[in-house]
């Protein structure tokens, strides 16, 4: 079976460098709209936070690059409910940013072409995006490379065209706009306009979603290039903007402030270059959307947090349901908003903010949890504090600037959570309606047999599952741990303790003792202690995985040391409990 092509640095970069340089084309009137003339100093706020999470990230992906992103590393170093909160979290991310993204993309092309319905021209894009990542990875990514080198080169021309400006007209708009005075404080002005100008770095999350579909070495490299992307770009145009027009002329022009900067410092063809490029690039965030929820959704399928036939694939080794799912949630949510951007921007503020804070958090744990767990950069305790305050004082100044979107979000949230919950306790849910079928026996003695039949089938289904945890001899507290979280973390009745023996050895008397008053102990999970002779590896893991037909993501293993000769991700998604 031939393995699908990993992405390069360029194409990896491209993917998720879309969303977030996309920001450039709003994120600079945001925050001038709040910080006025020292709009710049706040984007530079935020590209030293941006800074700080390139460790936090580069530390929790390059200890466990799996894909998932911040459900990842929760799942690995918690309960699977606490992982389940945070995917819901991404999730969301994601479609409100699909939408919002193709939705302005369409009002960039409005102003070039008036006669476009817009939302109908929205669901096209919608749906031109998911034909794309359809036809798989490499194809979309080769589209998302064309789309950023185009961007890039286009915000590097009206930088240039914008400085050639200044020296050729002056600077006066600059020395006048910093003789206006600001709405309140300094220290309130950047406050609210670092608060504002965090939504800039949206998308810097989504490479950890898709790592497993990264070449060697790529991941750490698109945290560096997103980093230079918007550090340079968004407060280099803010300022050049301060430099360039009155503050009334941004606050006229906030939706297209980038285009009407074009048009002032070089001409009509320059800010229509600049819609033409917005369309595609904000098409190009829709693409991010589309393979960042592909990966993370597929996850959660092998974890049976979602329901197994998303993980179909096609011919070309795209999980065809995901998409088409994402693709209609997408459809209806615009439908619902009737394509009003307002209620989308709550959701989308505090679910990719909050998604931000997991991951910090994500990284305490991988800390605290998984110590000896080998990563190749290393975040300070004191980097990734700082990192999680920026965030948290994000959160809370978005919220203070639009409290309504709080509920809004809720609106969203609670139900996207009520489904996982459903999913995560589906075998009570299934006993309670066993009991109610049982209830009407008396009343539809038909209708209650087929119900008990099949919601019995059902149970068997799920409880059958085997479970697998290698223990290289682990004492009884260790392995009670291992049974403790299998019971609250799984749906199974079976799980297979598996120790691996060198030629002449035998199996530690202890721990035979150890695994017979444990069986005793959980009565409802029959434990079935394996020996074998070999050497723990992804030879081996594949070997059994094939022979018991137990997926390798349902076995488990405790946190690996320095020494250990393996990289996690080459486990195939054995996942660390303990």
């Amino acid at each position: 079976m031939s393995h699908p092509k990993k992405l390069s640095e360029l194409e990896a970069t491209a993917i998720c460098g879309n969303d977030i340089s996309s920001s450039c084309l709003y994120v600079s009137a945001l925050a001038i709209a709040y910080a006025g003339q020292y709009a710049f100093v706040a984007l530079l706020l935020v590209g030293a936070v941006l800074f700080l999470f390139r460790k936090i990230y580069g530390e929790v992906v390059g200890a466990l690059p799996l894909n998932g992103g911040a459900y990842n590393v929760l799942l690995n170093t918690t309960s699977k409910r606490n992982a389940a909160l945070a995917a819901c979290l991404t999730i969301l991310s994601y479609m409100a940013t699909a939408v919002i993204s193709a939705s302005e993309a369409m009002h960039y092309l409005h102003t070039l072409w008036h006669g476009l319905p817009i939302i109908t021209a929205t669901m096209g894009l919608l749906g031109l995006f998911l034909v794309l990542t359809l036809l798989g990875m490499s194809e979309s990514a080769k589209v998302a490379v064309i789309i950023f080198l185009t961007h890039i080169a286009t915000l590097s021309i009206l930088v240039l065209v914008a400085i050639w400006y200044l020296f050729s007209h002056g600077a006066d708009a600059l020395s006048l706009n910093f003789h206006v005075p600001l709405k309140g404080s300094l220290t309130t002005a950047l406050f609210f306009g670092f608060s504002a100008a965090m939504l800039g770095i949206s998308g810097f999350e989504s490479s950890a979603n898709f790592v497993e579909e990264q070449a060697p070495g790529v991941f750490a490299k698109t945290l560096r290039n997103m980093w230079v992307v918007v550090s340079f770009f968004n407060p280099v145009i803010a300022f050049l903007a301060i430099a360039a027009l009155p503050l009334t002329e941004v606050g006229a022009h906030t939706e297209t402030l980038l285009s009407h900067l074009g048009d002032t410092t070089g001409g009509r063809w320059l800010g229509v270059l600049i819609s033409v490029d917005a369309v595609a690039v904000l098409s190009g965030a829709v693409l991010t959307s589309f393979v960042g929820v592909s990966g993370l959704m597929k996850r959660m399928t092998l974890d049976r947090i979602l329901p197994q036939f998303f993980l179909k694939e096609n011919r070309r080794n795209s999980n065809y349901i995901i998409l088409i799912t994402f693709f209609l949630l997408c459809i209806s949510v615009l439908l619902i908003t009737n394509g009003e951007l307002g209620p989308l921007a709550g959701v989308y503020t505090i679910s990719f903010l909050s998604v931000m804070a997991f991951f910090a958090l994500g990284n305490f744990l991988l800390k605290s949890k998984r110590p000896q767990l080998p990563r190749p950069v290393y975040a300070s305790i004191l980097t990734v504090l700082l990192a999680l305050a920026g965030v948290i004082i994000a959160l809370y100044g978005n919220i203070k600037i639009h409290p309504d979107y709080l509920v809004v979000f809720l609106q969203y949230f609670i139900p996207a959570m009520a489904l996982v919950y459903i999913m995560l306790n589906r075998i009570a849910i299934l006993n309670l309606v066993l009991a109610a079928a049982k209830s009407i026996a008396e009343h539809s003695p038909r209708i209650s047999r087929l119900a008990r039949l099949s919601i019995r089938r059902m149970l068997r289904e799920l409880n059958n599952q085997e479970f697998v945890f290698f223990t290289k001899g682990d004492n009884v507290e260790n392995l009670n741990k291992v049974l403790a979280y299998v019971q609250e973390n799984e749906f199974t009745h079976r799980l297979k303790i598996v120790t691996l023996l060198q030629k002449g050895e035998s199996v530690p008397p202890e721990l035979l003792t150890d695994v017979r008053v444990l069986d005793r102990a959980y009565g409802d999970i029959d434990i079935d202690f394996v020996c074998r002779e070999g050497h723990f590896g992804p030879a081996l893991i594949d070997e059994l995985s094939r022979e018991w037909n137990i997926p390798k993501n349902f076995m488990f293993i405790g946190s690996p040391g320095d020494r250990f000769p393996y990289h996690i991700s080459e486990l195939g998604g054995v996942r660390l409990i303990i």
